[in-house]
């Protein structure tokens, strides 16, 4: 037995209130259950019951044993002294507040209902991967679909933290907001950490100075990662570490430490040498990125602003002075989606929030444009039954796996919810 079980139980009123008594044998009547906010303090606010003859308003506490009360040290905390039902599962002590007087007791496993304990027990019961992995795919299509659009909103609404932080940081400078969340995800799961920070030493000021050579913005971005090699030899890179160096003292730039770069188990068209190059490339290319992003309304507008080809020097390289066979090395259009899924859609999002304005619909149509995520979490939910037909979907997934799932929340879960109602 699980104490959100319990909550859940009280919350939806799963139990026999038609005849009440506490553990005392005065009868209870619930006027009103209380408001379940998940905050600080006892599980339920403003309740209302009766208990013999007397109406009183305050707080619920549900434990699974009464001596929880003790082992909380609720007896301490003063935002449990209004608390006026303490309801268990198993009452094996009583409770008393500060004035000596017994918080009243309900004991809830005499009035739940064998069916729902079934159902339960069948939902906890330990899975290979979550709990609900066998029942999943029997839920109603409209209850899922519904749940999804609200994991997608909390999906976005978590993205907007990070984001919020950055503008804080770069004094609302939505542009160099931009240029730290594309940096960190042009270094995908590996170097993304270490290309954020990255963009965070370079003032965004300078990189929209330098933005008129492809090569200064070269420079910038791989000396601030260190990965000019120490002993240079061809010429190409020779030049960059000298712009690097030139540029460093020009505007003054404070050193950092940052962690090395990785190229383990990257394929070559993902090293970390060519996001670098390509992402100079695009702002190169692309001035005022930000404005362009904020305004378009398609996929296929947003795909437009990446079609950008890479240097001559990176057509030939992987890495400095290791000449390779000639390739364009353009975005790949899965790799483009991954930029619109993790940094246009939670910028449009952002930027919308901040003036008020709500975005999730427009944002949620955008997404069912771009095919599912490839990954072993939406792989999974494929195996047993559910499959995402696009971007948005897989989005939810994502969500759902992380956030509840991951963190045993079935019973504030839309599915868990509804698989307890079976």
């Amino acid at each position: 037995m699980k104490e959100d079980f319990l909550h859940y139980i009280w919350q939806y009123k799963k139990f026999d209130f038609s005849n009440l008594t506490t553990v005392s044998g005065e009868l209870l009547t619930i006027l009103h259950c209380g408001n379940y906010l998940q905050q600080a303090g006892p599980d339920f606010f403003n309740a209302q019951i009766s208990i013999g003859n007397q109406k009183w308003a305050g707080n619920i506490e549900i434990h699974i044993k009464s001596s929880d009360w003790y082992l909380h040290h609720h007896e301490k905390d003063a935002n449990y002294d209004n608390v006026i039902l303490h309801v268990v599962w198993e009452h094996d002590t009583p409770v008393f507040r500060k004035d000596n007087t017994e918080i009243q007791v309900l004991e809830l496993k005499k009035y739940i209902a064998k069916k729902d304990l079934e159902n339960y027990q069948a939902l906890a019961s330990p899975k290979s991967w979550i709990y609900c992995e066998s029942q999943m795919a029997t839920i109603d299509s409209f209850v899922l679909a519904n749940w999804q659009e609200r994991l997608f909103v909390e999906r976005l609404e978590r993205k907007y933290n990070p984001i919020e932080q950055l503008l804080k940081e770069t004094e609302n400078n939505w542009e160099a907001v931009l240029f730290c969340m594309l940096a960190k995800n042009f270094g995908l799961n590996t170097n993304g950490e270490t290309f954020m920070k990255m963009a965070k030493l370079i003032p965004f000021s300078i990189i929209r100075k330098e933005s008129a050579d492809v090569a200064n913005l070269e420079s910038l971005l791989f000396g601030t990662t260190d990965l000019f090699p120490l002993d240079v030899q061809d010429n190409y890179t020779k030049d960059l570490k000298n712009r690097f160096e030139y540029i460093s003292q020009k505007h003054q730039l404070k050193k950092g430490t940052i962690d090395p770069v990785q190229f383990f188990k990257h394929r070559p068209d993902n090293f970390p040498t060519i996001r670098l190059a390509q992402l100079a490339m695009l702002y190169h290319k692309q001035q005022n990125l930000f404005s362009k992003v904020i305004v378009a309304r398609t996929v296929k507008e947003l795909r437009q602003l990446f079609e950008i080809t890479i240097t001559d020097y990176w057509q030939t390289h992987y890495q400095f002075d290791k000449e390779s066979p000639k390739k364009k090395k353009q975005f790949s259009k899965s790799f483009i989606d991954l930029l619109i899924i993790n940094t246009i859609v939670p910028i449009q999002f952002a930027n919308a929030k901040s003036l008020g304005k709500e975005a999730s619909e427009s944002l949620l149509d955008l997404l069912r444009e771009i095919a599912a995520e490839n990954n072993i979490i939406i792989e999974k939910f494929s195996n047993f039954g559910i499959k995402a037909k696009n971007a948005f979907e897989s989005q939810s997934l994502l969500q759902l796996k992380n956030e509840y799932c991951n963190r045993s929340k079935c019973l504030q879960c839309a599915v868990g919810i509804e698989l307890l109602k079976a």
